[in-house]
């Protein structure tokens, strides 16, 4: 999918407007999720279908204009892998892009908990610092680049709104942590004291094990398809 040809205050709009648009999504979903069941498992499952169904559409709709990546890991990834090709992200690029997601994301999360007649600036209380939430979160991260990664570099990323929606939609299910896997996302859910909300104090482990991940699934990605570049397109989260 392209979009990088687009003028660089447009693609950062696109990329503000849909990290808000997929917080809000996650966290309203959430917040309604609870109020109207008290089983866990419906809460989780009316959650995951919700933000999966949302995310890919926002990637099918964003794509042609930024790239969709609506997270920080993806555009770094995509900017490290295709920094050596023409065309690709620049520094420049990358810090609009993290800066529009994270404005986003804080916005999504005031407005879906204004949505549902909630007093904006509570920080959540959900406290999600055991070792083996950080792994989860870890192993969800990796997945994620891994396919966003592989799509590109067999020519595929068409598939992305599809694939990577399902992705997100299993890994939410199985993954201890609940795959964030998107650390402007993360931030945003700190400020909802809700379902699908996070602690600030547990916020840096879980950015340092998505940076892991991140990392890993790069890694993963360039193991499996050699040194084939990836393509011009910058496919999502």
């Amino acid at each position: 999918m392209g979009g990088t040809q687009s003028a660089l205050p447009r693609r950062a709009v696109a990329e503000l407007v849909g990290t808000g648009a997929l917080v809000a999504v996650i966290v309203g979903s959430g917040i309604q999720a609870t109020g109207l069941s008290r089983d866990v498992g419906v809460q989780l499952l009316a959650n995951s279908l919700a933000s999966a169904i949302g995310l890919g559409l926002l990637i099918a709709l964003f794509a042609p204009v930024s790239g969709a990546h609506l997270n920080p890991i993806v555009t770094l990834s995509v900017w490290w892998t295709g920094r050596r090709t023409p065309g690709g992200l620049t520094g420049r690029d990358v810090a609009l892009y993290i800066a529009a997601q994270l404005a986003g994301a804080v916005a999504g999360a005031l407005l879906a908990g204004a949505m549902f007649g909630r007093a904006p600036g509570g920080w959540s209380t959900q406290l999600r610092s055991d070792g083996h939430l950080l792994l989860g979160e870890t192993v969800a991260t990796a997945g994620l680049v891994l396919l966003v990664q592989g799509l590109d570099r067999i020519g595929r990323a068409q598939l992305a709104p599809v694939a990577v929606a399902a992705y997100i939609a299993a890994a939410i299910w199985f993954t201890s942590s609940g795959s964030f896997a998107n650390p402007a996302a993360t931030v945003g859910r700190s400020l909802t004291d809700s379902f699908t909300g996070i602690a600030p104090a547990s916020m840096p482990g879980f950015i340092a094990a998505q940076l892991l991940g991140g990392l890993l699934g790069a890694g993963l990605a360039a193991l499996l398809y050699g040194g084939r570049p990836p393509s011009r397109s910058h496919v999502p989260q």
